[in-house]
């Protein structure tokens, strides 16, 4: 269910930014990771959703990193590895103001 939101959320942002997304999402630790890289000036960018069920309520944030790369499934597999970094120093402190 959040996955398809997700995915909702994400193609809603992505029309006309060439990001055909069809990347899998990760679990990883309770977490679900969706990378969503967007084709900025000749690079991708790092970023993505990570998304939680917390008391029966879907929680999710999307995170931005200033690294940038030239192929897309690069920039997927380091949005993936930043995630599982934001996941590892905030855990569920991540949706505190959520």
């Amino acid at each position: 269910m959040i996955l398809k939101f997700l995915g909702k959320l994400a193609a809603g942002k992505r029309r006309g930014n060439d990001t055909a997304n069809n990347l899998e999402a990760v679990t990883y630790k309770g977490y679900t990771i969706v990378p969503t890289p967007k084709k900025g000036v000749g690079q991708w960018t790092t970023e993505g959703y990570i998304s939680k069920d917390i008391d029966g309520v879907s929680k999710s944030e999307h995170f931005i990193r200033v690294d940038t790369h030239i192929a897309r499934d690069e920039a997927a597999d380091y949005s993936i590895l930043k995630a599982k970094r934001i996941i590892d120093e905030k855990g569920d402190a991540l949706f505190k103001d959520k």
